[in-house]
């Protein structure tokens, strides 16, 4: 008698693996899945060390600190080159809404490391404007920055924590590493699915109008792609003296922070890097510029805008490409 076993096909086992944290200001949740436990602690604190010593306006030691007071003679490395033309590129289809040279203008607002200064007056901030716009500066063939304007100071803080979640993703895929989930401050970076659930990675986007309370205006389906968002609910500022409230985008064409009717904008694209500029230049942006950009640019971007109509009743825009990722 022959005996035939006959085995049954178990379920691949995967595991999730996950390590949360504070950089860049704000917390970070990274899921990774795999079929072994892994922890790859030591490699996410790495890239974040790397982003800062070239980025952070906030590390004085860093490249473009340096850069911001006045070294001229320093090599940027490809973290700083990569955010350097992904700015350009935006600069010039956002019709220079997004300028990343607005430094000067970030710190006298009082929304980066410098020295704000109270009630600016017109004369105050003609007087910076001078040292703005993208067409003052340039990249050297030795990979030096040109400044036309030594007072020039560059902010990427609009892009680059969408580079920095690109480089995460990156690390992990060198680790052969197909499903994840980068969250850092809101925005994230999705690849594969979720094989713990059997299920797409789900996304809620911020409703602006309950922010507080942590509402969400919209929850959608992501995969192998990023979503940046950007909103002046998130950041402001309140002067001690007048009780003035400034948000905290800043029109680079005027020098002032932005009084729009936007309430929030949320981009989703291929990277991070490009979710989150063009995610602050819309906030910049007029509503009906940006409808023309998101035309010109469709099936490469997918946006979701929060807006004030002019009765001031809550008002939505979405692209179709976004709205099939909502979860109805």
């Amino acid at each position: 008698m022959t005996v035939l076993l006959l085995g049954c096909k178990s379920k691949p086992k995967f595991i999730k693996n996950q390590n949360v944290g504070s950089a860049l200001g704000t917390t970070y949740s990274i899921i990774y899945i795999s079929n072994q436990e892994l922890n790859f602690q030591r490699e996410i604190d790495s890239v974040f060390t790397v982003f800062n010593n070239s980025l952070s306006t906030y590390h004085p030691d860093s490249d473009i600190s340096k850069i911001n007071n006045g070294d001229s003679t320093l090599v940027v490395n490809q973290m700083f080159r990569d955010v350097f033309f992904q700015s350009q590129v935006i600069n010039v289809e956002s019709n220079g809404y997004f300028d990343p040279t607005v430094g000067v203008l970030v710190d006298a607002w009082g929304f980066g490391p410098g020295k704000a200064l109270h009630q600016l007056d017109s004369v105050q901030v003609d007087s910076l404007m001078r040292y703005v716009g993208w067409m003052h500066i340039g990249l050297n063939r030795d990979y030096t920055i040109a400044k036309m304007k030594p007072g020039i100071k560059f902010d990427f803080n609009a892009i680059a924590k969408g580079y920095a979640i690109d480089r995460l993703g990156k690390m992990l895929e060198k680790h052969n590493i197909q499903n994840y989930l980068v969250e850092v401050g809101g925005e994230v970076v999705a690849k594969g699915t979720n094989l713990i659930s059997n299920k797409p990675w789900t996304v809620g986007v911020d409703d602006p109008n309950n922010f507080m309370k942590r509402g969400t205006a919209a929850i959608i389906h992501l995969k192998d792609k990023a979503l940046a968002s950007s909103g002046n609910y998130r950041k402001f500022r309140i002067d001690p003296e007048t009780g003035e409230k400034y948000v905290h985008t800043i029109n680079p064409k005027t020098g002032y922070p932005k009084i729009s009717n936007i309430l929030s904008t949320t981009v989703i694209a291929d990277f991070c890097i490009q979710a989150d500029g063009y995610a602050t230049a819309f906030m910049a942006m007029d509503l009906e510029d940006t409808k023309i950009l998101l035309e010109e640019k469709k099936g490469e971007l997918e946006a979701f805008i929060i807006y004030l109509d002019e009765e001031g009743n809550t008002k939505e825009f979405m692209t179709l490409g976004f709205e099939e990722m909502v979860v109805k």
